[in-house]
């Protein structure tokens, strides 16, 4: 249930070299303490602010992610106005058009296929980090963070990978958008003007793809039926901007806090270097212990008891995944980054019917990536001139740009960090 410390060698690596207090400052883990109170004192919390419930306690936000019967992810009843962002979008459905339309393309995301795209991912990092000619810094979301994992669902769906300065773009515009009151019809109508052109611009691929077939996802979609019926050029460009938009900003996002849990803790830095074979496990405490994203919401279908607290039915709850993946009563020793934790059972990537569709294929790239990098930078340090900017939407756990101090590895393979 905890970090299993068996050694003097494994003890190190769960210890930072900066002070508690800097640690707690950078993005990712400034709210830490205001978790642990929530969870001690206020598990189920009304927000009037926000006119939302919140959960924050492992267990409670286990059960509401694998009870979509009464937590619902279909918010058009309490957010009319929203309707037309759900179209298509299988986060925001619930049985059983949920599961028609993610069995579409669960195969093309199911570990066996998303395991043949090593050996492109691979190219494309090794490309990726080339072009930055040797450089002794590099910024790893511009360079490589960003661009990686968009290419790669580009070429999946089938879109060109050439024009992913457009989808930065657009994807900055609606993730990088602060929180907005959910009821707030002008927040929405910016919205809508900026999935505009996002929507018009896969209206144009879809178009395509019904005029000619093609082999790719997008084709795919074009062609499939659930129950005898084709979808609809709405829900394809719905669950397209779903897959283009989520399927980057997630590895994007794991990519950078990786590096800087490795920077936080060069104990672990070191010791991947030694043994890469421990990565996996790693980036699954980094999922851990800096996920993502931060939370999660649903909407009740009935009243319902949570934690001592009557929550109305129709009513939104915030459900808080990084404060329940560092719950003490789930997870031993939860504020220190143990490389080798086992189990893991973090809900960085959620639980139930709504389980990341694309967790292998975040997995896969991070794998690889960190294993390059390590593997061509002696010195691979964050770069204190640049100080560190978090997504302005709390719901985003990251960094927007992550500037390195890097140094190619010697002739020789020594490395100096």
């Amino acid at each position: 249930m905890g970090c299993p410390v068996a050694t003097e060698s494994d003890r190190r690596y769960c210890k930072g070299v900066t002070t508690e207090l800097e640690l707690r400052t950078r993005p990712g883990r400034t709210n830490l303490d205001w978790f642990r109170t929530m969870r001690d004192e206020h598990p189920i919390w009304w927000d009037d602010s926000t006119r939302s419930w919140n959960a924050f306690r492992y267990a409670d936000v286990s059960a509401i992610l694998g009870d979509y019967h009464t937590f619902s992810s279909d918010f058009s009843k309490v957010f009319p106005d929203a309707a037309e962002f759900t179209e298509g979008n299988i986060l925001a459905m619930d049985p059983p058009h949920h599961h028609q339309l993610r069995g579409l393309v669960s195969l093309a995301f199911s570990p066996k296929a998303i395991a043949q795209l090593e050996e492109r991912i691979a190219a494309l990092t090794e490309e990726l980090l080339d072009a930055t000619n040797g450089n002794d810094q590099l910024e790893l979301v511009n360079d490589l963070a960003y661009p990686l994992p968009v290419t790669v669902i580009a070429e999946m769906l089938g879109v060109p990978a050439a024009d992913r300065p457009l989808f930065k773009t657009w994807a900055d515009a609606l993730l990088q958008r602060p929180n907005q009151d959910r009821l707030d019809r002008a927040a929405l109508e910016d919205v809508t003007r900026d999935l505009d052109h996002f929507r018009d611009y896969l209206h144009h691929h879809v178009e395509r793809r019904r005029a000619e077939h093609r082999s790719d996802l997008l084709g795919d979609l074009v062609a499939a039926e659930i129950d005898g019926h084709r979808l609809s050029d709405a829900e394809i460009v719905g669950f397209a901007t779903l897959l283009l938009l989520a399927g980057h900003i997630t590895t994007t996002i794991l990519l950078g806090n990786t590096i800087l849990c490795l920077d936080e803790y060069p104990d672990v830095r070191a010791a991947l270097r030694t043994d890469p074979r421990a990565i996996p496990s790693t980036i699954e405490e980094v999922l851990r212990f800096r996920s993502p994203f931060s939370r999660t919401a649903r909407v009740t279908t009935s009243d319902v008891q949570l934690g001592g607290q009557h929550i109305p039915a129709q009513a939104l709850v915030n459900v808080w995944l990084l404060s329940a993946n560092h719950d003490e009563r789930q997870f031993a020793q939860p504020e220190e980054f143990c490389m080798h934790r086992n189990p893991n059972p973090h809900l960085a990537f959620g639980k139930g019917i709504h389980y990341c569709l694309g967790a292998p294929l975040a997995r896969l790239e991070a794998r690889i990536a960190l294993g390059i990098l390590l593997r061509r930078f002696d010195t691979l340090r964050v770069d204190p001139a640049f100080p560190l900017e978090a997504y302005a939407n709390s719901g985003m756990n990251g960094v927007k740009s992550l500037h390195l101090q890097v140094q190619p590895r010697g002739p020789l393979g020594e490395h100096t960090g």
